[in-house]
């Protein structure tokens, strides 16, 4: 089916629509601009520069993406926004392309960008995630897949936030957040696993119930620094592969997980 594209659209000779792709009244369109089959673009949003946009996205009314980074050592190197199919951008949501030291800000599939959200120049946005209202991400922030921010988070650069976490709204998030975790908090603090979650999404009563177990040995154990807790974990035999990659990612971790 043949794509439209209302007659006040300005749009680069340099970008490249596909022939299904909608554009609407007051859109921007800059060079280096990719747009996929079956994207719809609302009106007055404006894509920037070097952007990609995946199949079947739609991007409403006055979102403004592949702007340059708000990074005082970005010096105008050539960089890229990479957003993956059927993601859905709300309104006036923002995002920035990438600085020269990961050279692009990518998002994944099948995410949900609600009203007013920002992801911020280097961050690497997982499947399926979903940042609400006026959510907001820094610089180089990592997002795995499933996870949820609620209205209001604000997430610190450089920090990341594991697969499936699910953060209450109006969150100050300073320090990486585990996979699995349910949180909130201004600081941001664990309160336990996103147990509804990851019965939603298909995992085994064993895994959830080894997954809060776990927990309680990391955050509930006052006998047990956080090495410690590690370490009695690692020494556990037939973990669940999710406790494993518990462990894994607080490993990695280098600003050190939340309370």
């Amino acid at each position: 089916m043949q794509g439209t594209i209302h007659p006040s659209a300005i749009i680069d000779p340099d970008a490249r629509l596909h022939e299904t792709a909608d554009v609407g009244p007051g859109c921007l369109i800059g060079p280096g601009v990719e747009i996929g089959p079956r994207v719809w673009l609302g009106a007055n949003v404006v894509i920037d520069k070097d952007t990609s946009i995946g199949e079947d996205c739609r991007i409403f009314h006055g979102a403004v993406l592949g702007s340059d980074p708000q990074d005082l050592k970005y010096a105008g190197e050539s960089t890229t926004l990479e957003i993956g199919p059927r993601t859905i951008i709300r309104e006036y949501c923002t995002m920035n392309r990438g600085t020269a030291d990961l050279g692009s800000t990518r998002v994944g599939s099948d995410c949900l960008f609600m009203a007013g959200t920002h992801v911020a120049h280097d961050c690497q946005v997982g499947n399926h995630v979903i940042l609400a209202n006026v959510a907001m991400a820094g610089g180089h922030v990592t997002i795995g897949d499933h996870a949820i921010l609620g209205a209001l988070v604000g997430v610190h650069q450089f920090t990341r936030i594991g697969e499936h976490a699910f953060v209450g709204g109006a969150s100050k998030i300073a320090q990486d957040i585990p996979p699995y975790v349910l949180a909130d908090g201004n600081p941001c603090a664990a309160r336990g696993i996103n147990t509804v979650g990851l019965r939603r999404r298909g995992f085994t009563k064993s895994a959830i119930d080894q997954l809060r177990r776990a927990f309680r040995t990391l955050y509930r154990n006052r006998e047990l620094n956080l090495g410690q807790a590690l370490a009695v974990l690692e020494a556990q035999e037939d973990a669940a592969p999710e406790v494993t990659n518990l462990i894994r990612f607080i490993r990695a971790s280098e600003r050190g997980v939340i309370s």
